[in-house]
This record gives structure tokens, sequence and C-alpha cells, in this order.
């Protein structure tokens, strides 16, 4: 009888491990297994104060991919999901994400073309997207493009496609410090501020800018943001008395804007 009851419990148990092992197989094989390990090691990575939410946002996007068109379009997409998971300022997570995003889009390139890297239209592409996701107009971003994109037959290594990724995100993050400036400078939201102050605030930025030296423009950004309430005053007050003497021209937020932006890309150096 106690042999029955063994023999039988050998059988159960076999019976266990052979579906554990047939279970096992199946999520391998419909690369189950590796989505999850991939979501909780993007989990890991992002730390987000949401786990569930991120989690559902992260499949949402692979499903989204799925249904979408063309294979370089979801590689594209893809970079860029990766890319807005740390800003660059956390440079750590920020420069894993852009690893993570050049080697999705390096899969995109056929064997045939040789060289490794990331083919200059994809990688033009993504930096396009990269302005537009972060809040860039297309005649703001378009003189910055043009000078960090490559062309369509290029292949892009990883230090220039990390460095053009950097350039997009601190750019975007410094257009949006100078519409706070210009904002601290126009006298109401519906009107448009005073030329000299507006001159006044851009050379304050300029010389700030002048000042940052180093081949990282995120150097850009900490000296415009150095720009402190006290500074911006300052310069208002030195053209102030001149500007109430009588009604000057004026300059509006867009102008002010493409100015400012022109102070960054001068310092942008040309890829060739």
């Amino acid at each position: 009888m106690a042999e029955k009851r063994r023999a039988g419990v050998a059988i159960m148990s076999d019976s266990k491990s052979a579906k554990a092992a047939g279970d096992e197989q199946l999520l391998s094989q419909a690369g189950v297994s590796a989505l999850l390990r991939g979501a909780l090691l993007r989990l890991l990575e992002s730390r987000p104060l949401d786990p569930v939410g991120f989690l559902a946002e992260h499949f949402a996007h692979l499903s989204s991919e799925a249904e979408d068109g063309a294979p370089e379009r979801r590689s594209v997409s893809r970079a860029l999901w990766h890319l807005s998971l740390a800003h660059h300022s956390h440079r750590s997570a920020f420069n894993n994400n852009v690893r993570v995003a050049y080697e999705l889009l390096t899969q995109s390139v056929p064997r045939r073309l040789g060289a490794g890297g990331v083919r200059g239209r994809l990688y033009s592409e993504m930096l396009r997207c990269l302005c537009s996701e972060g809040g860039l107009s297309g005649s703001t971003a378009a003189p910055l493009l043009r000078r960090i994109q490559s062309h369509d037959y290029e292949s892009v290594p990883f230090e220039l496609f990390r460095q053009g990724v950097l350039t997009c995100a601190v750019f975007a993050d410094y257009i949006r410090k100078s519409q706070c400036l210009y904002a601290a400078v126009a006298s109401a939201p519906d009107r448009p501020a005073e030329r000299t102050l507006c001159q006044a605030v851009l050379s304050t930025l300029r010389e700030a800018l002048e000042t940052a030296g180093g081949a990282d423009v995120a150097r850009y950004l900490e000296a415009s943001a150095k720009i402190s309430p006290a500074k911006v005053a300052q310069a208002m007050a030195e053209v102030q008395p001149r500007a109430q003497q009588q009604d000057g021209p004026t300059m509006d937020a867009q102008e002010f804007e493409d100015d400012a932006a022109a102070l960054f890309i001068a310092r942008v150096r040309t890829v060739t």
C-alpha cells in the first residue's frame, strides 16, 4: 500500500513538472517571458512614482507599436519612448536610455549597408520628433536641426547620436527658459515688450552663454538658468529711463525666442 502511494505521488510530481515545463515553453515561444523581463527592467531603471501606471503605459505603448505601420516608424517610436523616460539632467539614466534607443535604431539598418550605426535618415527623423515632443515649433527647431542632422546615406556612430539627442533635449529646456525671460520683460501678457528691454535681457543672456565654455551643451542651459530675477531687473533698470521717455519699438515673443535661439545655436558645432 505504501509503495502504491509513493508511486502515485511520483506520477503526480512528474505530471506537475511536465506541465510546468510545458507552460514555460509556451511563454518562451510566445515571447511573453522576454516581454515581462524587459518591462521589469525598465521599471527598475526608471523607478516611477506609479509603478502600476508605468507598466500599463509600457504595455499600451508596445501594443500601439504592433498596430503601427513600417518597422522603421516603430523603431523611431520606441526610441523616442525610451528617451522620454529620464530627463537629461539625470545623466546616468539618460545615457542608458540613449544607448537603448541607439540599439533599437541600429537594428533597423540592413546588414548589407556594411558599417554599423544608425542610418542618417532615421537619426534626423528622430531628432525632428524629439524637438517636436519637447514643445519646439518647426521654425525654432529648423536652424538647430540643419546643424546637427546627417545625410540619409550616412551611418551615425553612438557618440554623435548621443550628442545630438542631448543637444535637442537641452535646447528645448533652454527655449522654455527664454520664454520665461520674455514674460518677465513684458508689461502685460497681451502686449509686446519694449525692444530696448528685450535687447538688454538678450545681452545678459549672451554674456552668460559666453562664460559657459566647455563641449557639453548642457553648460549653456546651466548658464542661462543662473540668470536670476535680480540680473533681469538690473538689466531692465539700466534701460528703463530711456524706454519711459518715449514709446519706442517693441519686440514680440516669437522674435525674442528666435534671437535667444540664435545665441544657443551659434555655439553648436555643425555636423560635417
